[in-house]
């Protein structure tokens, strides 16, 4: 067995690289209960989330920007030199900035928060079904700077009010409806309505925490491209503040615009107040000037050919003065390197030339016509620029009252009556989703990392011979664990064990063990003597369940049959039968002083026809030694002659040695190897631990065999499926 072994290690490593996707599936089908139930746990947490879970409220208002027009015939000219069209993207903007949402913090004072204090988990939810709310109306609250974004405890008595800190000392008390203040404690209740708590949590938040936080909270975008239509919501919990809120932004954004827009008109009136004295001044002293060089000179008429020269040049100066009152204003909009400010610089060029050919006709005059041309000239240049100015100050004296903004309301906010979040089903179906893809992810983790034995063919692929397949006995399980219970109930170790071929000797796991017994009447006609070893790689295989079964299975075949409990340690095989422990195996081969032949003192009879029992007796603390002791030999020397079968149940080899010490003894050595937990390494590792003690391992029994959809289907068909627990 030692070259079978060692020829299948490659191949058990290839097999173990491969994915058998029938596996995994057949996983899945045989753990359908447990995915089943995490699935529905997981459902059940999804639906009490959704249940619980505070409700969110959506407000929503609807805002229009429009480009800004004057509405009035004549204006046009001033509408395009003091409006501007503002971009949707850069008015979502100035609505989330801080100028606008400052100023509302400060109007509805949100840097107070007060939250009242509920039973945990399901306060809130009890407090959402009361028919009263708990509502409580704070007109002031100021803490020292200290105390800043700290959490605050408030407690009623009846009227009466105490505000606590974090370390339980009372800082402010008052009564609901008075003024409290010390020091830099102040707070002002106006109104309470406790119902469901007589506690609240007060903190003072910063402004420009508070103004961050609702600024997370607004959302503003566009509705469709380039509409000029902006919606502006805000999710919370309290639908009346979300709506108190969005309403008090857009006002306060409204304002802000009508008051940019006024802005610019204002500017201008500002400029032409300080421009007309000048122009007044100058006016008066140019018609002056006229009246005095015509009294002087008693010249007092202008030549047909001097007026018109008069008229042009007025126009031209009069066109130049526009241009340069022009010039001052888009010099504060505008950068010179705008379209709209070369095109002024163009034209004012275009008319200073004009201008230049002016003043060389005029020079060509007399004397006395070039003087009263030009005295004439000023007072009629002056008296337009004065003309002009006085008319744009009425014209943007009735701009700004007349502006509205480019902006208005066009719905204001309403919460809706259904709460946007949470969504409820769809926490429930992405619950059941997560736990589903959470249970079948498990199985299959499990069953990646647990490679414990699913066929016999694993084993007689790498070299093990398999003598017999034991399928789980429905009535052994059953029995197992009730006992388990009643011992963990009671804390106390039960000593008593089903002997199931008593029992149920139709079971199908002792159909199967009739077969092994077949099996082994062939297989030690080689053997050096009658003597069967059972043992296993690891506790909880079930060598004690194959061991006194197969031992009652060969003796109700007309067999003697002598069953000694080599387990020194821990061994139980006395309470299958049903005896007591005293006087067993170690108290036999410490008792020296006894013959050998005196054995039969230590023989227990049991109540199957044919079995006898040894059991293993006074623990000890060096139950190795003991078995190698030649009374031990001796004594298997003895049984051996007056039984047809020896049967010895050991502790696991990779435990303790003692197996490997009674193998030495015994002609047939078998292993016990359980179904989906005996890896086929951990089996490899076994054999080669006996092998290098010089012990050959005949096969291997598969206890605990399932029907299931993943692995082994136990090879004889009844119709009904097998379980059991033979440990």
């Amino acid at each position: 067995m030692q070259e079978a072994s060692n020829s299948a290690n490659k191949a058990q490593q290839a097999n173990n690289d491969e994915i058998d996707l029938m596996r995994l599936l057949g996983q899945l089908i045989d753990h359908k209960w447990l995915i089943i139930a995490i699935t529905i746990l997981f459902t059940l947490v999804g639906i009490s989330y959704a249940m619980l879970a505070t409700p969110i409220y959506r407000a929503d208002a609807l805002l229009q920007v429009e480009k800004k027009s004057t509405g009035m015939p004549g204006l046009g000219e001033m509408g395009e030199m003091f409006g501007s069209e503002s971009e949707a993207a850069t008015e979502i903007e100035i609505i989330k900035s801080r100028m606008i949402i400052g100023s509302v913090v400060d109007q509805l004072d949100l840097t107070t928060l007060a939250q009242p204090n509920y039973m945990p988990v399901i306060g809130k939810f009890l407090a959402r079904r009361s028919p009263q709310q708990d509502q409580l109306v704070i007109q002031r609250f100021t803490v020292p700077s200290n105390y800043i974004n700290q959490a605050l405890d408030l407690s009623f008595n009846g009227n009466s009010f105490s505000l606590s800190n974090q370390d339980n000392q009372v800082v402010l008390s008052g009564k609901v409806g008075e003024a409290a203040s010390k020091g830099d404690w102040a707070l002002h209740i106006s109104a309470a309505n406790l119902v469901n708590t007589q506690s609240y949590q007060l903190i003072k938040t910063s402004r420009l925490e508070a103004i961050n936080n609702w600024q997370q909270l607004l959302n503003v975008s566009e509705r469709g491209k380039q509409t000029g239509i902006l919606t502006a919501s805000i999710q919370h919990a309290d639908k009346q503040l979300a709506e108190n809120v969005l309403n008090a932004i857009a006002e306060e954004y409204m304002l802000q615009n009508i008051q940019r827009n006024a802005a610019e008109a204002e500017k201008s009136l500002v400029f032409l107040n300080q421009q007309i004295p000048t122009i007044k001044q100058n006016l008066t002293a140019a018609e002056e000037q006229l009246n005095h060089y015509r009294l002087q000179s008693k010249s007092v008429d202008l030549s047909l050919e001097t007026s018109g020269i008069l008229s042009q040049v007025i126009e031209v100066e009069k066109q130049i003065n526009e241009l340069e009152i022009k010039e001052t204003e888009l010099s504060r909009l505008y950068t010179k390197q705008h379209p709209s400010y070369k095109s002024l610089i163009s034209q004012k060029q275009t008319l200073l030339a004009e201008q230049k050919k002016l003043t060389e006709q005029i020079e060509q005059l007399p004397e006395t016509q070039q003087q009263v041309l030009r005295l004439t000239r000023d007072v009629e240049v002056n008296q337009e620029i004065y003309l002009q100015l006085v008319n744009r100050m009425q014209e943007l004296n009735i701009l700004k009252a007349g502006t509205v903004g480019n902006v208005r309301i066009l719905d204001s906010a309403v919460t809706n009556l259904r709460p946007v979040a949470p969504k409820k089903p769809l926490i429930v179906v992405m619950a059941t989703m997560l736990g589903g893809m959470l249970a079948v992810a498990l199985v299959l983790v499990r069953a990646a990392m647990n490679r414990g034995v699913q066929s016999a063919e694993e084993l007689e692929n790498v070299g093990i011979n398999v003598y017999a397949s034991v399928p789980l006995s429905e009535q052994q399980q059953a029995f197992n664990k009730k006992h388990r219970l009643i011992g963990k109930r009671n804390k106390v170790a039960l000593n008593k064990a089903l002997l199931l071929a008593k029992a149920d000797p139709t079971d199908l796991a002792i159909e199967a063990l009739r077969g092994l017994r077949t099996s082994l009447h062939f297989a030690m006609l080689e053997a050096s003597n009658n003597i069967i070893m059972v043992s296993g790689p690891s506790p909880a295989v079930g060598k004690s369940f194959i061991s006194a079964n197969l031992a009652a299975v060969l003796a109700a075949g007309g067999q003697k049959v002598l069953y000694i409990d080599g387990d020194i340690r821990r061994g139980y095989s006395h309470t299958m039968f049903e005896v007591t422990n005293e006087n067993g195996l170690s108290d036999f081969i410490v008792a020296e002083t006894k013959a050998v032949s005196s054995y039969k003192d230590v023989v227990k009879t049991t109540q199957i026809p044919g079995l006898d029992f040894i059991s293993r007796g006074t623990a000890a603390p060096n139950p190795a030694e003991l078995l190698m002791h030649s009374r031990m030999k001796q004594l298997l020397e003895l049984a051996a002659k007056d039984y047809d079968y020896v049967l010895i149940d050991t502790p696991p080899i990779l435990a303790v040695t003692d197996a490997a010490i009674i193998g030495h003894y015994a002609g047939t050595s078998l292993l016990v190897a359980r179904f989906d937990q005996t890896p086929v390494n951990e089996m490899l590792h076994t054999v080669d631990r006996f092998q290098k003690n010089g012990i050959e391992i005949k096969g291997v029994i598969l206890n605990g065999v399932e029907r299931r959809a993943s692995g082994y289907q136990y090879q004889y068909q009844y119709g009904y499926a097998y379980k059991t627990d033979g440990s």
